[in-house]
């Protein structure tokens, strides 16, 4: 099995400091890389078989594809002003080239892709906001590619875990193709940190414990959850925002919480 946590880089020519495939992480459909860029530097790439969600993490990017080009997109210069970012989804069977208008740091999420959808922008006003949880399990979602918007297998979330908050919590896993109790799906978790020296806590855990480990992230970094349960939490004093790309057989997210921690589900007095 590929080690869990992949840290970051020295940037490659063409600006990537983090690379996820199918291959490094020993599973079927989710690859993720992060490129960061210079205001004029630009990356173009093929597609192939592979539809794409670009997400402007943070900076201001012209983006052309194919048959669309979308100029001066982004607004966010740092993920926790907590705004919807911009994203671009990409067909398979396409192209895309991204320039940076300034520095910017590009999250490149990929999955298998059949061509079904045109490419498209999508706008900060087309993610829905959410709030999930309650008292210190309380977090922020941006849901940027959800499954009741149009793509063959990626779904892309970023969440935001106030300081000394969990997330991800109670326990949860979608790891059976066992529709429709619960979806088979990988997944990543892309961290940032504010204060960026700090740490998030991750848990990943199967029923029968052959993988359960406890990882300490830093700034930067992405956990693999091939299988398993796998709860985050913000220590006191910083913040955590986690993008998070997943892919599977089926396009639908149904989890199944741990049964040793269903009952947190339930707010305090509303039982």
């Amino acid at each position: 099995m590929a080690e869990l946590i992949v840290s970051p880089t020295a940037p490659t020519e063409e600006g990537r400091v983090l690379l996820v495939t199918p291959e490094s992480a020993g599973w079927q459909h989710v690859g993720f890389e992060v490129v960061k860029l210079e205001a004029g530097q630009s990356v173009r790439r093929d597609t192939a078989d592979n539809e794409v969600c670009l997400v402007l993490v943070s900076g201001k990017a012209d983006v052309h594809t194919k048959d669309e080009a979308w100029t001066g997109i982004g607004e966010r210069m740092s993920v926790f002003e907590q705004l919807p970012p911009y994203s671009v989804y990409v067909a398979s069977g396409d192209w895309y080239e991204v320039k940076a208008l300034t520095s910017l740091e590009l999250a490149i999420c990929a999955a298998p892709g059949a061509g079904n959808h045109p490419s498209r922008l999508i706008t900060p006003g087309q993610v829905a906001v959410e709030t999930r949880g309650y008292g210190n399990i309380e977090r922020y979602i941006h849901n940027i590619l959800p499954e009741n918007e149009p793509a063959d297998s990626l779904l892309v979330v970023e969440v935001f875990t106030p300081n000394g908050h969990w997330s991800s919590y109670p326990p949860h896993k979608h790891d059976r193709d066992a529709l429709p109790e619960e979806s088979l799906l990988e997944e990543t978790y892309y961290f940032r940190i504010q204060p960026q020296q700090g740490f998030a806590v991750q848990r990943v855990y199967t029923d029968d414990r052959s993988l359960d480990e406890t990882l300490i992230v830093k700034n930067g970094e992405v956990v693999l959850v091939p299988r398993g349960y796998h709860p985050v939490s913000a220590p006191p004093g910083y913040d955590v925002y986690y993008l998070n790309v997943m892919a599977g057989p089926s396009r639908t997210w149904k989890f199944h919480n741990d049964p040793d921690h269903a009952w947190i589900m339930t707010p305090p007095g509303k039982a």
